[in-house]
């Protein structure tokens, strides 16, 4: 029991595009693939810089304050650092996604 060799090239034949292509169209995928990989790499930096931004704190403040002492676990303390790394992350890649999106649209028209 399995699929039937006829459905199964089925499958595989769909997951091509009926249409092909034109050159702009390519190039229109091109750029936000490239706006993609940007906004990923823009978001990587962004919450390597939030992690140390808010790893540092949080951990004098659990050694130095009494009440984060008594209060604030590993698991808290994990919680607060990827929290904002990784707000950071997506705030940053969300932005740049749209920036170079804009970029583009006006880059069409022009």
């Amino acid at each position: 029991m399995g699929i039937p060799s006829e459905m199964k090239d089925l499958f595989a034949n769909s997951k091509k595009p009926f249409v092909i292509a034109s050159p702009a169209e390519d190039a229109k995928i091109l750029r936000s693939k490239q706006c993609t990989q940007e906004g990923v790499r823009q978001g990587a930096k962004a919450a390597a810089i939030a992690c140390v931004a808010s790893a540092v704190p949080t951990l004098i403040a659990v050694r130095k304050i009494p009440w984060a002492k008594a209060n604030l676990n590993y698991t808290a303390q994990a919680l607060i650092i990827s929290g904002a790394s990784i707000a950071a992350y997506f705030i940053t890649a969300d932005k740049t996604i749209l920036e170079c999106a804009r970029k583009n649209t006006h880059y069409k028209s022009t």
